[in-house]
């Protein structure tokens, strides 16, 4: 196990033209991460974001325009990867068609010259961790795509590497077989406790999974934090809106002074919503920016309820909670109910919000705007 440090690390193509979605022509800009030593870290972000990139430039597999990349003490940038100490498990499973599933896990360690009394038990031992005995002697072609991935990183690991890089391993399983995999990552991670980085454009793998995310978008790490640090403490509009399922709802809004208090008022839609006095010292009235609030912090009031009359535009019954959707002005409001009511297009609920857990965003920028406290 090992640090895995990058530092001011950039990547530039040739070919990058103006229509590509880069900052300044660069795919990878001013990236600045460590993962501490047994740490799994996720890299997410939307394709073209630059994280691919990155992990290849960590594998060796992409030449650094500019920075450096640590693991440990030692500056990898200009080893050969064979020599960096890492295992990459990669989106597709490229395994050798005519060698058996054992063969294809020995491979590198005979490369290696490693003994084959060593080779045997380590693979073995491997195939155990990975739950993959039985397919020893099979051959790729038999494998279905959830085996396939479990030899995929059998394969990775049966070196010992100090760090493992995984990129998208997941993208290519149904949504059942993903499940059960991500189970099967986060034991294998907490069994062989390596440091491990994780390329996902999937939020739930990485919220699931890591104990850090590295979030991107236009080859810029945008916040680096825990699962909750990032969902609960975004630190802007791009990060709130892609963190979360269903995301964030994000309107724009005109505040108004009504005596001594202040609401966040919408274009086209009577709904009003009350100011939490921690955002006075930053709000003023006319004042436009953009309001956040997830879907879990809007509520259907019940009889006695003095909130908003809003009128249900979608309902979506998904068994283990219900989604409404209300229309406000030209944007619609998610929210999400474990009432048992069936609710039909049309109906009329009263909608509450929680102001407390409302966000706010620079119009301009998308930076968020703290409050007081």
């Amino acid at each position: 196990m090992a640090n895995l440090t990058i530092k001011n690390l950039f990547k530039r193509y040739d070919n990058v033209g103006k229509k590509t979605k880069t900052v300044n022509d660069y795919a990878v800009n001013d990236l600045c991460l460590t993962c501490n030593d047994g740490e799994f870290v996720a890299l997410l972000g939307p394709s073209g974001c630059g994280k691919t990139t990155t992990l290849r430039m960590i594998a060796g597999l992409e030449e650094i325009t500019k920075g450096d990349i640590y693991i440990g003490e030692t500056r990898i940038n200009d080893l050969h990867p064979k020599d960096r100490h890492i295992g990459l498990a990669f989106e597709d499973y490229a395994m050798y068609p005519p060698l058996t599933v054992y063969d294809n896990i020995a491979f590198n360690l005979r490369a290696k010259g490693v003994a084959k009394g060593e080779i045997d038990g380590r693979v073995r031992d491997i195939a155990k961790l990975m739950h993959c005995e039985e397919l020893l002697d099979m051959m790729p072609v038999k494998l279905s795509g959830g085996q396939k991935q479990r030899v995929n990183i059998a394969r990775a690991i049966v070196r010992r590497p100090e760090i493992l890089l995984m990129d998208e391993p997941l993208s290519h399983l149904d949504g059942k077989m993903r499940q059960s995999m991500r189970v099967e990552i986060k034991r294998l991670h907490i069994e062989i406790n390596c440091t491990s980085v994780y390329v996902t454009h999937d939020q739930l793998e990485a919220m699931s999974l890591a104990d850090r995310i590295a979030i991107m978008d236009l080859g810029v790490l945008q916040q680096f934090g825990t699962p909750m640090e990032v969902y609960d403490d975004p630190v802007n509009e791009f990060v709130a809106a892609f963190i979360g399922e269903p995301p964030m709802n994000i309107l724009e809004t005109t505040v108004i002074k009504d005596e001594n208090d202040f609401f966040f008022t919408f274009a086209e839609s009577e709904l009003r919503i009350l100011v939490p006095a921690r955002y006075y010292s930053k709000v003023r009235d006319g004042f436009r920016v953009k309001m956040g609030v997830r879907p879990m912090d809007l509520y259907v009031g019940g009889p006695e309820s003095k909130g908003n009359p809003e009128r249900v535009a979608v309902f979506e019954n998904l068994g283990d909670e219900r989604r409404i959707g209300v229309r406000v002005g030209e944007h619609m409001m998610m929210l999400i109910t474990n009432d048992e009511t069936r609710y039909r297009h049309g109906d009329i609920i009263r909608l509450e919000v929680n102001g407390e857990k409302t966000h706010l965003f620079d119009l301009e920028t998308g930076d968020r705007i703290r409050s007081d406290r």
